[in-house]
């Protein structure tokens, strides 16, 4: 047996792939994630499409072994393939697809080859690349605090002009950005309308008293924020304390 017959074999027996019944099911399952880079949210609608292709014959088209769909599309989206396992030869090349529509119209598309069988690792975690030309889904911001943001207003008493303080929260919590003067970094805790911000590290450089003032000022407000508020109509992003007062106020960037 060679060797890539052999990795094949152990493939079917150990990898990625489970049984869907018995231990002698002809049905298969991949289990992976369908992601992309860009923090925007997806529309209304939109559904990640994912096909195992047989890319055999390099001047022929891939045929589909399977397919699966999954709407109310996330980032990253969760996914389930099952197939055949006898359409599935050990001589033959094979791939993941995944593709994100809304309403047919295509918007991203893996760009890198995802082989599976081959013996290396199985790469069913696929990261797709939007398409260009396509417009631009609605910012993530519009329904939750995750963006990037400028600080626009501390207190009801406004902020420096020239002095950009940036807040960017990823979708997994992390924060970071800049105080005005200092790079800073941290986590969120977010649930539903509710935030609240851990301890902020933050580089040790001087400014001016103006700008070190406003800073400090940020910093301590990020300890008392405990809820957030969107207005994406005007992309604005208002952090209030536990009593639903402002505390800060940002606008998209």
């Amino acid at each position: 047996m060679t060797a890539s017959r052999r990795a094949f074999v152990g493939t079917l027996a150990f990898g990625l792939l489970t049984p869907a019944g018995g231990a002698f099911a002809a049905t298969m399952t991949l289990r992976g994630t369908v992601s992309y880079r860009e923090r925007i949210a997806l529309p209304p609608g939109t559904i990640v499409e994912v096909k195992l292709l047989d890319v055999s014959l390099a001047d022929a088209p891939a045929r589909t072994i399977a397919e699966t769909t999954a709407s109310g599309a996330r980032n990253p989206t969760r996914y389930v393939l099952r197939f055949d396992r006898a359409q599935i030869q050990p001589r033959r090349r094979y791939a993941l697809q995944a593709r994100i529509l809304h309403r047919g119209q295509l918007l991203f598309i893996n760009t890198s080859h995802h082989g599976i069988f081959d013996g290396g690792p199985e790469q069913t975690d696929i990261r797709v690349e939007r398409v260009a030309g396509t417009p631009s889904p609605a910012p993530e911001s519009s329904s939750s605090p995750v963006g990037r943001w400028l600080l626009e207003d501390i207190r009801q008493a406004g902020v420096i002009d020239r002095l950009q303080t940036v807040l960017e929260i990823a979708v997994d919590g992390r924060v970071s950005g800049s105080g005005g003067c200092n790079r800073m970094s941290g986590s969120a805790r977010i649930s539903g309308t509710r935030i609240s911000f851990g301890p902020v590290a933050a580089t040790q450089m001087a400014c001016t008293p103006a700008a070190m003032d406003q800073e400090q000022k940020f910093f301590a407000g990020l300890r008392a924020v405990r809820r957030w508020r969107t207005d994406p109509a005007r992309g604005k992003l208002a952090l209030l304390d536990g009593s639903g007062r402002p505390i800060m106020t940002f606008s998209a960037m």
